[in-house]
């Protein structure tokens, strides 16, 4: 059992480093951009509403309207 808790361990650690790791690259997505552009950029990249909040330093909320205004240009 205790090489159970360390592979878990481990791949806790792997996940938060990546989640680093992701948020990192995101800010550095779109630098000259505006956040309306920015955000569609992390969306198509695939990221959820929520972590590209964190990356833009704003809400789910505000990430949700911005990417459903993007929706209803493209129609």
């Amino acid at each position: 059992m205790p090489e159970h808790n360390v592979t878990e361990r481990l791949l806790t650690q792997l996940l938060d480093k990546m989640e680093i790791l992701i948020k990192v690259t995101s800010i550095q997505v779109g630098e000259d951009k505006g956040t309306t552009e920015r955000a569609r950029l992390l969306k198509m990249a695939g990221l959820d509403n929520q972590s590209i909040a964190e990356v833009l330093n704003t809400s789910a909320a505000t990430i949700r309207t911005m990417t459903s205004n993007l929706r209803q240009v493209r129609r």
